[in-house]
């Protein structure tokens, strides 16, 4: 097992990393405060694991709570079921919660969390790779409206997270796919030397090696509990963690939540930044062929399809949670490693950006 900590003064936590934690009562324990728990799945999740996680809390008398799978979810109804079953089971303040999934749910649970009477504990046991390299850890919470991704939201800090690499030997090749474009997200906008060691491990990373997992979980977790620990809630560089994002969540919420995975829909639109740091001179052409290449590699997309039209996304672009006085803000690229937050971009290169990206052509 390897462990780093995110360093928030009181709020600090572990996050712990290899196989076989799911079952270890000992990693659970010293963060239970009350004498409940609470564990929260999707069905496809708990099937796989909910037995396992609820044995090792027996000592806790612990409830599985279920939901349907995917982003389609992530919703304010699912929100009031879970929390109503709170309220008819009489849990109170000192109940723990555990997100056991991917990133629905842990968004889903970590804003429960959040909010059940002002506030509860919970803990993060990601079960995909893109819950483990990213989702999990840095304390982002929320559930989606039909205006948008995320736009209903808390930042509330584990008290841990256990993300145990061998539940990824089940995880679709997909899944493990859109994971590995957060995993790619970090080498962009932070560590070259890693990003190369990405592009040399790619056959690894993709034929699911704990050992190269292993890695590429420790040192994104690492890239991104030092961002977090310098700026939680995202007053300045935490923003360089959303390279793509704006794209990709306008890309989610055109297409109905669900079509798109989230890793999917970010790497395409970490090509469209990479495309727009081209256009605004701050990137060479060459290094957007790379990322292409990169992302082609990994079985990403890096072209939109022709049903999804530029107004639409620019509309949801508008609307993204980070404009700021009506200025949208961007991460874009100075180089491969260093991600730079630019804002005032015109709306006519956005649309120049997109429709390359359409065409094949970022």
């Amino acid at each position: 097992m390897r462990t780093l900590r995110l360093d928030l003064a009181d709020r600090s936590y572990g996050i712990h990393i290899g196989p076989g934690l799911l079952d270890q009562a000992d990693l659970y324990r010293p963060h239970i405060r009350g004498r409940r728990v609470v564990v929260i799945s999707d069905r496809q999740v708990a099937g796989l694991y909910g037995e396992r996680v609820c044995a090792a809390l027996a000592d806790y008398q612990p409830l599985l709570l279920q939901f349907e799978p995917g982003e389609a979810s992530k919703t304010l109804e699912t929100y009031a079921v879970l929390a109503d079953a709170l309220i008819e089971g009489r849990f109170d303040r000192r109940v723990t919660l555990v997100a056991l999934g991917g990133g629905v749910v842990g968004d889903m649970t970590g804003f429960l969390a959040a909010t059940y009477q002002r506030g509860v504990d919970f803990i993060q046991v990601p079960t995909t790779l893109l819950a483990q390299v990213d989702s999990s850890v840095g304390g982002k919470t929320g559930i989606n409206r039909p205006g948008g991704k995320n736009l209903l939201g808390a930042f509330h800090q584990p008290r841990c997270v256990l993300a145990d690499t061998a539940t990824l030997a089940t995880l679709p090749r997909r899944e493990l796919v859109a994971g590995l474009a957060e995993v790619i997200k970090y080498g962009l906008i932070a560590d070259a030397e890693f990003l190369a060691w990405i592009e040399r491990e790619l056959p690894a990373l993709l034929a699911g090696d704990d050992e190269a997992l292993q890695r590429a979980i420790y040192r994104s977790c690492e890239i991104k509990a030092q961002i977090v620990a310098a700026d939680e809630r995202e007053s300045g560089q935490r923003a360089l963690l959303n390279l793509g994002h704006t794209f990709g969540h306008a890309i989610e919420a055109a297409t109905g939540y669900g079509a798109w995975l989230h890793g999917e829909a970010v790497g395409l639109g970490m090509l469209m930044a990479a495309g727009l740091s081209a256009r605004l001179g701050r990137l060479p052409a060459n290094d957007v062929a790379r990322v292409a290449a990169l992302l082609e590699r990994a079985g990403l997309p890096t072209r939109l399809p022709a049903d999804i039209a530029t107004d639409t996304l620019l509309g949801f672009m508008a609307g993204d949670k980070k404009v700021l006085d009506g200025q949208l803000r961007l991460v874009a690229l100075d180089a491969i490693g260093r991600g730079v937050i630019v804002s005032g971009v015109p709306l006519q290169v956005l649309a120049e950006v997109i429709d390359a990206t359409r065409a094949g052509a970022a």
